[in-house]
C-alpha cells in the first residue's frame, strides 16, 4: 500500500518545476506523513526503491527522522548509503542522525 501511494507522490513531485516552491513543499508533507507512519513499513518500502526514487525521498529524510525517532530507520538509510553511492548521501544521513 504504502508503494502506491508514495509512487504517486514521487511522480507529483518530479513534475514540479524547480521554482515551484509550494507544490515541492505540498509533496514534501505527504511524503513525510507516509513514511512517519510506521517504521517497519517504512524500512520495507525504502530497501525496495530505485535509486531515481531514493534521490526524491531523501529530500525529506531529516523530517522523517526528526518523525521516527528510529536507529532502523538511520541503519537503513546507512545501507541505502551503500547500495546507491551516486547518490552521495553520507553526510545527509550524518545529519539526520543527529535529530534521533
Amino acid at each position: 500500500m504504502i508503494k502506491d501511494i508514495m509512487d504517486d507522490i514521487i511522480s507529483e513531485r518530479k513534475s514540479k518545476n524547480i521554482e515551484d516552491d509550494y507544490g515541492i513543499q505540498n509533496c514534501w508533507n505527504k511524503m513525510i506523513d507516509i513514511l512517519s507512519k510506521d517504521i517497519n513499513e517504512t524500512v520495507a518500502y525504502l530497501e525496495n526503491c530505485s535509486e531515481e526514487d531514493i534521490y526524491f525521498i531523501s529530500e525529506v529524510f531529516e523530517d522523517v527522522s526528526e518523525q521516527l525517532q528510529s536507529k532502523e530507520y538511520i541503519e537503513c538509510l546507512r545501507k541505502l548509503d551503500d547500495k546507491f553511492p551516486n547518490l552521495d548521501m553520507t553526510k545527509d544521513i550524518d545529519l539526520v542522525e543527529e535529530y534521533i
